[in-house]
């Protein structure tokens, strides 16, 4: 089975071709869907995206990444009209994010009539989370009108990635820990044992948890409150600074930690500052992961900056020795495989660099669900079923 991958991120929209054995055979960038915050409609160039699969061959299915399934989807699904139609009931959760999958969707369906399409789900690895963390200490009425809680996100790379880690390591499929550590330009941990989501740290929207590339991560409520009944800021303002002018940008000027690690070495007083906020909520996050599992067996980084910064992998570790993490300094920064181990001898706990593959867990997601229990397909070439069992 060929299958198309499509993942609208923030900043480009990626379409990977894998033949059957997860060769990828084709890919390209193409701009990302964009449309204003928070509630914007995200489009995408049909034309351009047309031209770019024709180029890519033939193919017998495609699986979308989708940034929140809600408590409906816990997993992938054969995507329908009234899929389509909950997902986008779902956009208020992830305003950013949502409209620029469901653009993707839109567009490749269009170009590619008649293929069936599999949506997977960044919340679905962490709807296993136990209550006790998936749960806010709000009043009951809240929870339960609103379906308040912590869905958590990132969850295919963190799935992807812990899992290989459990390869590489043989780790056991029961008990085994694992903390992922998703770096990018949104950031994100995952609490991983025996394969199953036990903690993360976003939380109700992608907003929550580390400093990132432009998003503020965990701040005190209260002082959302005070500048909106102080400072007379309106939510719509507050969203905006909050998502797009936090973070690394709103610390040292600049979004690219590239750029912030390069100007703290020189000695820039904002970016010093950047990176050592940076560093202080990553090392504590890591450790409340681990405390969630009663322990650390493995500690993996991914994403952009968690495969290409061994500065930070090395600043982060420095502060877990007392967990019993520890980096070979030599393998930290002249790894050139794609995934390698970067833990120095006699460590009780395995550091790994694993490259953020997507593309792989949505091909095996889509391979699972059209091959277990594909629906039959409607005179538009989709499926009736809108949610597996």
């Amino acid at each position: 089975m060929r299958i198309l991958v499509v993942n609208a991120g923030s900043s480009s929209l990626k379409v990977r071709v894998l033949d059957p054995g997860d060769k990828v055979t084709g890919s390209a960038d193409l701009p990302a869907p964009r449309g204003p915050a928070p509630r914007g409609a995200a489009s995408v160039d049909a034309a351009a995206l047309a031209g770019t699969l024709k180029g890519l061959g033939p193919v017998d299915a495609v699986g979308h990444r989708v940034v929140h399934g809600g408590t409906r989807f816990s997993g992938p699904v054969v995507v329908t009209e009234d899929v389509r139609r909950r997902l986008e009931l779902l956009t208020d959760l992830a305003p950013l994010h949502q409209p620029k999958s469901l653009a993707a969707l839109d567009a490749v369906g269009a170009a590619l009539p008649g293929i069936p399409a599999v949506a997977c789900f960044d919340t679905a690895f962490h709807a296993s989370i136990p209550a006790a963390a998936a749960t806010f200490a709000l009043p009951q009425e809240w929870r339960a009108r609103w379906t308040l809680r912590r869905y958590g996100f990132h969850g295919l790379s963190h799935s992807y990635a812990s899992r290989r880690a459990a390869e590489m390591l043989d780790l056991s499929r029961s008990t085994g820990r694992v903390v992922t550590c998703h770096l990018g330009a949104g950031a994100s941990l995952a609490a991983v044992q025996g394969g199953r989501s036990m903690d993360t740290t976003m939380g109700f929207t992608p907003l929550d948890g580390l400093v990132m590339a432009t998003r503020s991560g965990s701040v005190d409520p209260g002082l959302v409150l005070w500048l909106e009944e102080h400072a007379g800021m309106p939510p719509a303002e507050l969203a905006g600074a909050l998502e797009n002018r936090s973070g690394l940008l709103g610390l040292a000027g600049t979004a690219d930690m590239r750029e912030v690690l390069s100007r703290a070495a020189s000695g820039a007083g904002r970016a010093v500052l950047a990176r050592d906020v940076y560093l202080h909520r990553l090392r504590a996050s890591v450790a409340a992961m681990a405390a969630a599992m009663d322990g650390l067996d493995a500690l993996v980084f991914t994403g952009g900056v968690g495969e290409n910064s061994a500065e930070i992998r090395s600043r982060v570790a420095t502060g877990l020795r007392f967990l019993g993490v520890q980096l070979d300094e030599g393998l930290n920064t002249g790894g050139t495989s794609e995934d390698y181990e970067i833990t120095a001898g006699g460590t009780p706990v395995r550091t790994l660099v694993i490259a953020a593959r997507e593309d792989l867990e949505i091909a095996a997601q889509v391979r699972t669900v059209l091959t277990s229990d594909m629906p039959p397909r409607g005179r538009n070439g989709r499926g009736r079923r809108d949610q597996r069992g």
